[in-house]
């Protein structure tokens, strides 16, 4: 792996994203620009039509998206598994464990992932992408929810939850649509079309807001044991994980890569809303993202050889 083709993957792949996403993350620190009502209209309109306009323009085959959908959740189970013992190890304060915990298993597989899988591998690994940042936004929204709690709310709650997150539902009528081979209306399709197309661009300023409201933490080993976890192990993992699930081409390289990366930014709300260390969140975020490329511009190579 020589230094030339690391540079020029890095260049190509990833340095647009961190360009545009230091783009946001100076508005952030110029102006009062709030990144949550920003989130809300990435959440509730750009990320949905994303996923319906990918799962739209051709139909995934159903044993590829199964095996999307068990990589995914066999991912994020065995990081939990691996972050508590590393923590309960550790003798992590409770609070710190949580957070560690949030933050290791959910990778930001939305506002960075899909667009990075987009320049690296293409449309057809990008709809599997979407595909892992659905089923992520899932159990995020079930599980992380659930576990950032710390028992204060119950599953029928956290499944109730589950109705508000717009992604399900463009799974679900893209499904419809493909199964059923409904036509769309010209003003709609091109309407889902235009969300789409800005979608990629407002996620990575997105995420250059939400890194410019980062706060340091004083637990230098919660960071630590995250980072490490999240940009050293989980790509080790994903890759014997995915040659067991027998994963190969576009599914494979989106597959591991969405599973290598750094930490959710919306971690960083779910623990302010639920009382952990937020402070601790945010520096696992922000520390992760910056070091990033590190890990991302060789394994990127490996794919895609």
């Amino acid at each position: 792996m020589s230094f030339p083709i690391l540079a020029s993957t890095f260049a190509n792949n990833l340095l647009p994203i961190l360009i545009l996403s230091g783009a946001g993350f100076t508005l952030g620190k110029l102006l009062p620009v709030d990144p949550r009502t920003i989130g809300r209209v990435v959440f509730y309109i750009f990320a949905p039509m994303l996923v319906f306009n990918l799962l739209l323009q051709n139909d995934i085959r159903l044993d590829a998206a199964v095996t999307v959908v068990a990589f995914t959740a066999t991912m994020i189970l065995i990081m939990g598994v691996i972050t508590l013992a590393a923590g309960l190890s550790l003798k992590l304060e409770r609070p710190v464990l949580m957070a560690v915990l949030i933050a290791t298993m959910f990778g930001n597989t939305g506002n960075y992932g899909l667009p990075l899988v987009s320049f690296a591998f293409g449309e057809t690994a990008l709809r599997y992408a979407g595909l892992y940042f659905v089923t992520t936004s899932i159990l995020f929204n079930t599980v992380g929810i659930l576990i950032a709690s710390l028992g204060h709310m119950n599953l029928k709650k956290a499944l109730w939850g589950l109705l508000k997150v717009p992604t399900v539902y463009g799974v679900f009528f893209a499904s419809i649509i493909n199964g059923f081979h409904i036509e769309l209306p010209v003003a709609l399709s091109r309407t889902i079309s235009l969300a789409a197309g800005g979608s990629i661009p407002m996620m990575i300023v997105l995420l250059g807001l939400e890194l410019s409201r980062v706060e340091w933490s004083n637990s230098l080993r919660g960071v630590g044991v995250s980072v490490s976890l999240r940009l050293l192990i989980a790509p080790l993992i994903a890759l014997l994980l995915s040659a067991l699930l027998g994963m190969r081409g576009a599914v494979w390289q989106a597959g591991v890569t969405e599973a290598s990366m750094p930490a959710a930014v919306n971690t960083t709300i779910l623990a302010a809303e639920y009382k952990l260390d937020s402070t601790l969140v945010t520096a696992i975020v922000f520390i992760g993202t910056l070091f990033s490329p590190l890990t991302l511009t060789p394994l990127l190579v490996f794919l895609g050889k």
